[in-house]
């Protein structure tokens, strides 16, 4: 039997002398799980290990790889010290230990808490093991919010990295202090603004000098920041301008909160309105004096201008430039719009500058559509619908055997609550421990049936789609053969356009259009 080993440690180690190395923990796991190997006298297929991460997170490399193999039929059996270091959602333990593992023909065994999917008879135990994992996963994560919010909300600073400007204090945790080498260039951009300079001539300015900006000042540093995700990092860009201008963490107060998780099953976050943030006066020393930032605010209402769907936000936030990434500018020479690369503009020789005009991409943008559209009509409705349908019913069954799963464990916990009463009235166990026991399983038995109401609503709404029928044919047909395009229509059509150079000796300009359909 070819056995694959996983390990996984969610602390943050602070025993490994080299990021490459394993922790203590990890090593620990590896030693006890390769004994067994050894004592059961199978042979080790690989070792797959995670260090530093949840057992929430689905993105785990070493995870992934392992069931990617395992659906490979690469091994027999996948050994863990727990459970809970294969995954802590029920989720997962439905899917893959008694799901896609059966059908892979591999077994699943966790040493430590008996986990064995060769043993029909403990499948109760490893889904109450999913179970209290679940919850375990959701009342940390409450704790911690309800930690973190405190914190926020009495001015303390909680982020992974300081605003550029500040560090942290390494003598006061939760306190930011005065970086001056890098105030003096916040001080700077606030003083150049407030002489009527632009926020792309300040980016240029700094570029031109050779200041790094924000995340590469920290990389140079050895300070902690956060990775980019574009090319041309190292540059100043009119964002980076723009944000710090209206940051109030640069005149002492505490700001945060601006983003909110989504779930405490995903990293994902999502902005939350200003309202919902908080913002403490007062917490720490400014670099920036009121006076100018008064003056600097005012500035930048003057130069607000409004938002002109019909012209200059049709494509707002949608064209990218398809060299860097970034997300191109508005400009307006005489009556025609353009849509500009910011990069291009901020530092010489930063990017091939991508440039076209609204109108054109408009025209393109309509082209593409007929043409989509006229290929989609003519295509057979009924294989349409198969392939649309195919998948809603795939959802659907998926959604069913999650709802009678539950409804089982459910069941399982109202036997449990009537075995109790039994043994209370026959006097095999108190009062006090028939009260103790009893409120856990109705308290598990009610979490239950949220999760079952949530998913039954999931499902109406995977029925309603069936119900309704594949909606792309209306979707595509009520938008072909327009003259026009409107930013309604862009929003429900395009997700975004990426934009290259001018092709040299014509006048075609390369686009790429990711539909939202």
């Amino acid at each position: 039997m070819k056995v694959a080993i996983y390990c996984r440690l969610s602390e943050e180690d602070r025993n490994k002398q080299f990021e490459t190395d394993d922790s203590n923990s990890i090593q620990n796991q590896k030693a006890m799980l390769l004994q067994y190997v050894v004592e059961q006298g199978w042979e080790l297929y690989n070792i797959y290990s995670d260090d530093d991460y949840t057992g929430s997170d689905r993105r785990r490399p070493e995870f992934n790889r392992l069931l990617k193999d395992a659906e490979q039929r690469k091994f027999d059996i996948v050994l863990c010290k727990t459970q809970s270091r294969f995954t802590r959602e029920l989720e997962l333990v439905e899917k893959y230990i008694h799901g896609l593992f059966p059908i892979w023909g591999i077994r699943f065994i966790s040493i430590v808490d008996n986990a064995d999917t060769a043993n029909k008879g403990n499948k109760k135990s490893r889904q109450i093991n999913g179970l209290v994992n679940e919850w375990y996963l959701e009342d940390m994560s409450e704790n911690i919010r309800s930690v973190l919010t405190n914190r926020r909300k009495n001015g303390f600073h909680i982020g992974a990295f300081a605003l550029y400007g500040y560090k942290k204090d390494p003598d006061q945790k939760g306190h930011l202090i005065i970086d001056e080498e890098a105030a003096a260039v916040v001080r700077e951009v606030f003083t150049l603004f407030s002489q009527g300079y632009g926020k792309t001539a300040i980016a240029r300015m700094l570029n031109d000098r050779g200041i790094p900006n924000p995340t590469e000042y920290k990389r140079l540093h050895g300070l902690r920041y956060k990775q980019p995700k574009t090319k041309n990092s190292t540059l100043w860009k009119y964002f980076a301008i723009s944000d710090m201008l209206t940051n109030e963490i640069y005149i002492g107060n505490m700001v945060q909160g601006k983003y909110g998780s989504v779930s405490y099953k995903t990293k994902q976050n999502k902005p939350r309105p200003k309202s919902e943030w908080y913002i403490v006066e007062g917490t720490h020393e400014p670099i920036i004096d009121r006076e100018l930032w008064d003056k600097v605010q005012a500035l930048i209402e003057q130069k607000a201008k409004p938002f002109d769907v019909g012209t200059i936000g049709l494509f707002a936030r949608k064209a990218r430039c398809a060299n860097c990434g970034y997300t191109m500018r508005s400009a307006k020479k005489q009556d025609n719009r353009y849509l500009q690369c910011p990069t291009h503009h901020v530092a010489k020789d930063a990017c091939i500058g991508s440039f076209i005009s609204v109108d054109k991409l408009e025209r393109m943008v309509l082209e593409e559509l007929n043409r989509l559209a006229k290929e989609y009509l003519d295509k057979d409705e009924a294989e349409q619908n198969i392939e649309f349908c195919n998948n809603l019913q795939e959802q659907k069954q998926s959604l069913l055997s999650d709802i009678d799963t539950y409804k089982k464990k459910c069941s399982e916990f109202s036997k449990g609550i009537q075995s109790l009463y039994l043994d209370k009235v026959k006097g095999i166990i108190s009062e006090n421990d028939y009260m103790e026991m009893s409120k856990d399983f109705s308290e598990g038995r009610t979490r239950l049936e949220r999760t079952i109401a949530d998913t039954e609503k999931r499902l109406k709404e995977i029925e309603e789609k069936i119900k309704v029928g594949d909606n792309r044919h209306q979707l595509i047909e009520q938008y072909a053969n327009m003259d026009h395009l409107t930013r309604e229509m862009v929003e429900i059509l395009i997700d975004h356009i990426y934009v290259g150079k001018r092709i040299p000796k014509t006048r075609n300009v390369p686009i790429e259009i990711h539909w939202n359909f």
